[in-house]
């Protein structure tokens, strides 16, 4: 077996431990912790903060919101779910009678997952902003991040692989807009 087929065996093997960790009142929270609608809220939530702490900038914020969620979402959908073609577990004929499935399955790919990106993204972009004026605001968002994140292995459309590595590529573009903000922030100033 090469390494890589050991690293999917491990993978494999994680994601049937952490599956079938499952009741039925974690059916009901993990299924919604992986709704983006219910997260509406808490997105306000932090449009609020901006607004309290950017006042009139705050649409430079939201703009810069929108794009590490537009570049998320794509890059990992379409670079990394179209370049690896994974199927996702749900998807695999293999695995299909061995995992517990709450909820829909998705798309036939799953690697990376998109909802790992997209919340690290926003979870490391709003860190940084916030890093000096709300305190603890990093852990809060991290743990909401990882929680949405887990939620995608516990209702059995991805391998940790994907959510772990969605999560980094997602911090790397928080990272990258983030600092693409500093430098516009400045020229306005």
């Amino acid at each position: 077996m090469g390494f890589i087929e050991s690293i999917k065996d491990i993978d494999t093997q994680l994601f049937l431990f952490l599956n079938s960790k499952h009741n039925s009142f974690f059916d009901f929270i993990m299924y919604w912790a992986s709704d983006k609608y219910l997260w509406i809220p808490l997105y306000l939530f932090f449009a609020y903060l901006s607004f309290r702490h950017f006042g009139k900038r705050i649409w430079l914020v939201i703009l810069a919101a929108f794009l590490l969620i537009l570049l998320s979402d794509q890059i990992s959908n379409h670079v990394f779910k179209i370049g690896f073609l994974r199927y996702r577990p749900c998807h695999n004929l293999v695995l299909v009678d061995k995992i517990h499935l709450n909820g829909d399955c998705g798309g036939t790919y799953g690697f990376v997952s998109s909802h790992a990106a997209n919340t690290f993204a926003l979870a490391m972009f709003l860190s940084l902003l916030f890093y000096k004026k709300i305190k603890h605001f990093g852990v809060y968002i991290f743990i909401w991040a990882t929680l949405v994140s887990y939620s995608r292995i516990y209702n059995g459309v991805h391998y940790p692989a994907d959510v772990a590595v969605g999560g980094l590529v997602g911090m790397c573009i928080g990272i990258v807009v983030y600092k693409w903000y500093q430098n516009i922030e400045a020229k306005l100033r």
